[in-house]
């Protein structure tokens, strides 16, 4: 079972969850989603690794984000804590938003990462989708945080391919009752405005992708102009899967992460 610790890093005090032995993966979540997002994955992997899932800043058990917070804040945390509880480069494994982090944290702190996998993911929804896009998801955004106590709809159109996994709907549902508005908000806008483009064809490090081959979320171009652009990257696409392809067919995303 994975056991919840802090950590203070950058002045923040941010929570993770770490479980096994053996060389370290760092799991990154996608927005919306704090560590619980990798539970498969804390399970499985733990066996021959140590897996550690951070809760980036507001989400989870972290401290709120600070006003003013963009994407390179995330990144210089998650770099902070590699350094922190790890000390040498690592493999780190995103989901969505956390692909986008995670090639951030490539720009500013290459020396942490030893290798990427990079699922269902963007370069930012302006760098992956293009400006427009970027700016109707934004808003979307606002529009469903700013609908008197709504809740957030954590089963977005197109994160699955079929319904979501009854095994983790209550995961979900409770990651999504604990979404923090500003802290959304403030992560979906560093989303909406990162262009990591110029990124891809500066990595030298192993890189394995991984795409639900019905995500309708990040569609399987942008899988397509990762594989093309990133030096030596590996695609494997998960048939009959769509965007949370680490809760919604685990048994190959886990291997594919060995």
């Amino acid at each position: 079972v994975a056991s919840m610790e802090t950590v203070e890093v950058d002045g923040l005090c941010l929570a993770y969850r770490r479980s096994g032995h053996g060389p370290t993966v760092m799991l990154v979540h996608g927005g919306i989603e704090d560590s619980r997002a990798w539970t498969p994955q804390l399970d499985a992997l733990s066996d021959e690794f140590t897996v550690i899932a951070w809760d980036e800043p507001g989400a989870g058990g972290s401290q709120d984000v600070p006003d003013e917070f963009g994407l390179s804040g995330y990144a210089d945390c998650l770099a902070a804590m590699i350094r922190a509880l790890v000390g040498s480069p690592t493999a780190v494994v995103g989901l969505s938003w956390g692909t986008t982090v995670i090639l951030e944290v490539y720009r500013r702190h290459p020396v942490v990462v030893r290798s990427m996998v990079l699922a269902d993911g963007y370069a930012g929804w302006r760098g992956s989708l293009g400006a427009e896009e970027a700016d109707a998801r934004l808003a979307a955004v606002r529009a469903a945080l700013a609908a008197p106590d709504e809740g957030f709809d954590r089963t977005l159109p197109g994160l699955f391919a079929g319904e979501p996994p009854a095994a983790f709907v209550p995961l979900m549902e409770a990651m999504a009752a604990d979404v923090r508005r500003h802290s959304m908000l403030t992560a979906l806008t560093a989303m909406a405005r990162a262009d990591l483009t110029e990124v891809l064809p500066t990595v030298q490090v192993a890189t394995q992708l991984i795409w639900g081959a019905l995500d309708a979320r990040s569609p399987l171009s942008v899988a397509r102009e990762f594989e093309r652009r990133i030096p030596g990257a590996t695609l494997a696409v998960i048939p009959d899967c769509g965007h949370v392809s680490n809760l919604e067919a685990p048994g190959p995303f886990n291997e594919l992460v060995r």
